[in-house]
């Protein structure tokens, strides 16, 4: 199923919190992506429609297990892409944020190729809709 580059950077958001707090509120998700809880609240419609997470207002979203497949994949492909930017000397914050943008548009054999070239395990999926 294809989902959006804005959808995924939800879900990833949702799983960052769930890793670091057991759960994740529509006000969580918009402090940590710095966007309105009116934004969160479509963007968490959308992805409980799509059946990534479990979300009752005023409740904490839960990932289901394909959205907890899913996010851990965006996640992995995000962290080997900001290691290697800083393993070749790109800062903290600029490895974050083109990490961020490259991890929705790379195709699958690039990602492929350069886990192979890090050593890390190849991201499961590759590009994505935008």
């Amino acid at each position: 199923m294809a989902i959006s580059k804005s959808l995924e950077d939800y879900l990833e958001a949702i799983h960052r919190l769930a890793q670091s707090s057991g759960g994740a509120r529509v006000v969580d998700i918009a402090n940590a992506m710095g966007v309105t809880m009116p934004s969160v609240n479509n963007a968490v419609r959308e992805l409980a429609g799509m059946g990534f997470i479990e979300y009752t207002p005023y409740q904490q979203i839960r990932l289901t297990p394909e959205g907890e497949r899913r996010a851990a994949e965006i996640f992995r492909r995000h962290t080997m892409l900001k290691e290697f930017l800083l393993s070749i000397g790109v800062s903290e914050p600029n490895a974050e944020a083109d990490a961020c943008a490259m991890e929705h548009v790379l195709s699958k054999e690039t990602l492929k190729r350069l886990a192979e070239a890090t050593g890390r395990i190849p991201p499961a999926a590759g590009r994505r809709d935008c």
